[in-house]
């Protein structure tokens, strides 16, 4: 299925918002993902999005059939991390198992190599996100631990994976 990511529009809220507010992507995203997710949740995130700093953080659209239909990003690590960007995504349930992740993925990490001074891409997802893990795999990134009792999600403790790609 074909994607292309870009910059976020305000416009791109409406077509998020039944995508985004679906209990099975918010309970395996940090809690700043809100549950439910509404109309201001949309403003809020892209706003935010347009108006960063693009030199530290890319936020992404994924847009599939002209329409924004999950996210991904890259944030820049500071101090003595600085060689370093933390991957974070999400994609609406009706695009999972047809591999856009995957190159989404892909995608980001090439470009953001070739354009900044990075050496290593790493991500957190939860240890019980199979999906997210086996994309992540896919896309060429290794898993360098598994974190203990390291997140608090929905009155429970978990553990986290930590996953990364290295130029």
């Amino acid at each position: 299925m074909e994607f292309k990511l870009r910059d976020w529009k305000l416009k791109d809220a409406e077509s998020i918002v039944p995508l985004a507010n679906n209990e099975k992507i918010a309970g395996n995203l940090r809690n700043t993902f809100p549950y439910p997710y509404t109309l201001d949740d949309a403003h809020l995130f892209i706003t935010k999005s347009i108006h960063q700093n693009k030199r530290m953080q890319w936020n992404k659209a994924i847009i599939i059939d002209d329409a924004a239909s999950g996210s991904i990003s890259l944030l820049m690590q500071e101090d003595v991390s600085c060689k370093s960007g933390e991957l974070g995504f999400w994609l609406g349930e009706p695009y999972w198992g047809k591999g856009i992740m995957n190159h989404a993925i892909t995608q980001i990490c090439e470009t953001a190599f070739n354009e900044w001074d990075l050496v290593r891409i790493y991500a957190r997802p939860f240890s019980e996100n199979i999906r997210a893990r086996k994309t992540l795999e896919k896309a060429g990134f290794q898993l360098e631990g598994i974190f203990k009792n390291s997140i608090y999600k929905n009155g429970k403790v978990l553990d986290s994976c930590m996953y990364a790609l290295t130029k």
